[in-house]
């Protein structure tokens, strides 16, 4: 099974990273306000960046290396993958 790490944009602007089973899923789940709480009064979101990982465990560290970055480094790292 596969795992993602992904970003969405808010209607704000503003990005989100988390990481998933099923991007398919979760993307809906956001846009359903079933997501996590700070995409919840940010409706709708879209999908930008994602990469896929064999495990869980990579997955959730790419998550963590990405929430680490700055806003202008995530908008660069989406134009530039």
């Amino acid at each position: 099974m596969n795992c993602y790490t992904y970003m969405v944009q808010c209607s704000d602007g503003t990005l989100y990273t988390g990481w998933t089973n099923d991007l398919k899923k979760r993307l809906e789940k956001h846009n359903a306000g079933k997501g996590a709480r700070y995409t919840r009064g940010r409706l709708p979101v879209k999908l930008v960046y994602y990469e896929v990982f064999a495990t869980k465990s990579e997955a959730m560290k790419r998550e963590t290396q990405i929430k680490k970055l700055s806003r202008k480094q995530k908008l660069l790292f989406i134009i530039n993958p």
